[in-house]
């Protein structure tokens, strides 16, 4: 009994770190998907994006075998499975692009806000 005792309090201490390291991150306006503790879910993706909407952001899309894609600009829409980005018109030939939140999840998509207003 007692071996499960500090087995679930070790769980519990982690679960707690975890949620004062996404809060801390969302507050201060970075939003890093890393999740060393415990994998998150696309619920609560979708939610931190949707809290997010009109920010200034910038992507960094994994695009095949070491290579990777730098997009700058807004996140404009939520969907139920992807979210919307327009783009930086100086810096991109194509006006927006869509990424699932599974992008987000599997760290096929990094994200990072870039305005500090919350």
């Amino acid at each position: 009994m007692n071996i499960f005792v500090n087995y679930l309090q070790k769980v519990i201490v982690k679960f707690l770190v975890f949620m004062v390291y996404f809060k801390i991150q969302t507050i201060c306006g970075i939003m890093e998907f890393e999740v060393n503790v415990m994998p998150t879910t696309l619920a609560t993706i979708k939610k931190a994006l949707e809290g997010r909407i009109g920010s200034k952001i910038m992507l960094v899309a994994q695009t095949g075998r070491k290579r990777q894609t730098q997009r700058r600009g807004v996140l404009t829409e939520t969907y139920p499975a992807v979210f919307v980005v327009d783009l930086d018109p100086e810096e991109n030939s194509f006006e927006r692009v869509s990424y699932s939140y599974s992008d987000v999840l599997t760290k096929t998509v990094e994200i990072e806000f870039l305005s500090d207003a919350i």
